[in-house]
């Protein structure tokens, strides 16, 4: 049996239909982990948000952290995202 899967290409202004509430994931970017962590909770506050260990840089300046949380809506999860980004420490968030 075959089964065919129609893709869908979004174009340059076309956003993904997102389903609220969801869980979502970011991955955070920085030199110092701890302080990343605690970063990552305030930003996320007061949801709860569970925090783990990605990745390692090779010579172990840069820390990935994955920070997954249940958004209720795209107004929060934009929060989310644009606080962290404004801060210093984070270097990346995807």
């Amino acid at each position: 049996m075959t089964h065919h899967r129609k893709e869908q290409l979004l174009g340059p202004t076309e956003r993904p239909e997102i389903e609220y509430p969801c869980t979502w994931t970011y991955k955070v970017i920085g030199e110092d982990c701890s302080l990343l962590k605690d970063i990552i909770v305030s930003a996320c506050s007061p949801l709860p948000v569970k925090i783990s260990h990605s990745h390692t840089s090779s010579k172990g300046k840069y820390h990935s952290l994955n920070a997954e949380l249940e958004v209720p809506n795209e107004e929060i999860r934009l929060k989310v995202y644009e606080t962290l980004k404004c801060c210093p420490a984070v270097k990346i968030i995807i």
